[in-house]
């Protein structure tokens, strides 16, 4: 009975998938653009939708050193960097709240993010402690930290030391 199940259902997605495939048609500019099924019908066109919106990458994560130099230190935009582990507690409440906060900055501020289990030795570097903790980085130096949980209005406050500083 499950295998029936899981075949109806394997089947159902690949005819979904190639349903859509041949209702949407792929041009070499890379935009989606639908197909008329007859010659009266007017194609649907999602060029000015797809051109229109605009999607910029505030928060990101940190692979490697070499990756930090070239994301945090270089940049030219002042960048919050959040040292986190996936066991801290804290950290998986200050980190939504973080992104948030960053998000309303409107691209003044980045935000990136720093698994010390991943990196210890970027921790290090930083003397990084406990988590979780925040550095402020401008112009790639540290002008500000925090270690701990805050609430937005001080997360905000932080973020506009940063950018005014």
């Amino acid at each position: 009975m499950a295998q029936r199940l899981f075949l109806t259902r394997s089947l159902a997605s690949i005819m979904a998938r190639k349903l859509f495939m041949r209702r949407w048609a792929l041009p070499s500019a890379g935009v989606l653009q639908a197909t008329p099924k007859s010659s009266g019908t007017p194609a649907l066109n999602l060029t000015r939708l797809l051109h229109n919106s605009h999607v910029y990458k505030i928060t990101f994560n940190i692979w490697d050193g070499p990756d930090f130099q070239e994301k945090v230190l270089n940049s030219t935009i002042p960048v919050v960097v959040d040292f986190h582990a996936q066991w801290c507690a804290p950290c998986k409440i200050l980190g939504p709240r973080l992104e948030k906060v960053v998000a309303k900055q409107e691209g003044k501020v980045m935000m990136a993010k720093v698994d010390i289990d991943e990196n210890t030795d970027l921790a290090i570097a930083f003397d990084v402690s406990a988590v979780p903790t925040v550095l402020a980085i401008k112009n790639g130096d540290v002008v500000d930290k925090f270690v701990g949980l805050k609430n937005e209005e001080q997360l905000e406050a932080f973020l506009k030391k940063l950018i005014n500083c």
